[in-house]
């Protein structure tokens, strides 16, 4: 069992920057794939970035240049550093967790359902 607790949501302005936290404890958490996704109202569930054990990162398109996902040296927590920031970025902001292989990972912003182990998610708004 991973827990996995959200923290840093907000509300800024369009241009503005967030970090967000995710702190994972449990079962070996530190040998997990992480993620973030996020979902807007109405909207699915999409991925936003991943990190694999060795550090390996991948990042959805929408968020290349802008966002950057990170973990402390214990890989005890996850952050997501969002910078310039738009109004299409706000959504509720979820990190999740898996054992996945290599290959796995690096695709798992595209397959939610790769991950077992999800917090129960961070508000972040945008406005223009």
């Amino acid at each position: 069992q991973v827990q996995l607790v959200e923290s840093g949501g907000g509300s800024v302005q369009a241009g503005g920057s967030l970090r967000l936290s995710c702190a994972a404890s449990g079962d070996a958490a530190a040998s997990y794939c992480m993620g973030w996704f996020r979902q807007a109202p109405g909207k699915e569930r999409e991925g936003v970035a991943v990190i694999d054990s060795d550090g390996s990162t991948s990042y959805a398109d929408s968020v290349k240049g802008r966002f950057t996902v990170s973990q402390d040296s214990a890989r005890n927590t996850l952050y997501l550093q969002m910078n310039s920031l738009k109004p299409e970025d706000a959504a509720m902001y979820f990190c999740a967790a898996a054992r996945l292989p290599p290959d796995q990972c690096y695709s798992g912003s595209q397959h939610p359902e790769f991950f077992t182990y999800w917090g129960q998610g961070t508000q972040v708004t945008v406005s223009s």
